[in-house]
């Protein structure tokens, strides 16, 4: 079972994974996010990128917009999978120890921070 997003940490990622069947779900789910939520929008990675096991898009935030954020994602990711971490800087235990999941969880490939 996946571990539900809680706010501990002072900034945030949220990676929004899709695929080619969901690209358009995700990328006007970004986009709005950005738009209506006013955070910070990475770019569209058609392609595996970092530690990330599928393609994604990365929403930056911080603890004052933790609970609006979440509760947005979690309402309008329609079936797409969110993985969402605090950014403290050790990339290992940000990926692992301080994640947690809008929907199913996935593997990463946590080698590269090795």
């Amino acid at each position: 079972m996946s571990r539900l997003p809680t706010n501990l940490y002072l900034i945030y990622h949220a990676h929004v994974y899709f695929d080619q069947g969901s690209l358009d779900d995700a990328s006007t789910l970004c986009k709005r996010a950005g738009k209506e939520l006013g955070i910070t929008v990475g770019r569209i990675h058609t392609r595996n990128v970092g530690p990330h096991p599928h393609w994604s898009c990365q929403l930056l935030f911080n603890s004052e917009e933790f609970d609006r954020v979440i509760s947005w994602l979690d309402s309008n990711r329609h079936g797409l999978n969110i993985l969402v971490h605090g950014v403290t800087g050790n990339n290992l235990q940000d990926h692992t120890d301080h994640a947690a999941w809008l929907g199913d969880s996935s593997k990463l490939n946590l080698e590269i921070f090795k």
